[in-house]
């Protein structure tokens, strides 16, 4: 068994299940998608494009966030932001997550 493999391979399905609620916390205000790669990546949370747009695609589809596009700069960006019912869905699961983080640090301090 390959230790760093299996490290990987369970870094990246904890990242799965938590870049949702990084992305909708992070678009209170209008922002693209090049703005929350960026972001992300400064904050050592690797993140590319591939990753994101698909993912940004099916929030708006699923009514969590909206988009504009502006067409005033040279070049033209697609912005994000997120809806009442994204807000909603953020709040909520951002509850259940710092709950659940605090009972996973409990059970983890009680390890040897």
């Amino acid at each position: 068994m390959d230790i760093q493999e299996t490290v990987s391979g369970l870094t990246q399905e904890l990242r799965r299940g938590t870049l949702i609620l990084l992305v909708l916390g992070q678009l209170s205000q209008p922002r693209y998608g090049y703005q929350l790669v960026k972001r992300f990546n400064e904050q050592q949370i690797p993140m590319d494009a591939n990753t994101l747009y698909p993912l940004l695609r099916r929030l708006e589809g699923q009514g969590l966030l909206e988009s504009h596009w502006d067409t005033g700069e040279s070049k033209p960006r697609k912005y994000y932001r997120i809806t009442p019912q994204g807000r909603q869905v953020f709040e909520e699961t951002r509850k259940i997550w710092r709950e659940y983080t605090q009972k996973m640090e409990t059970l983890m301090e009680d390890m040897p």
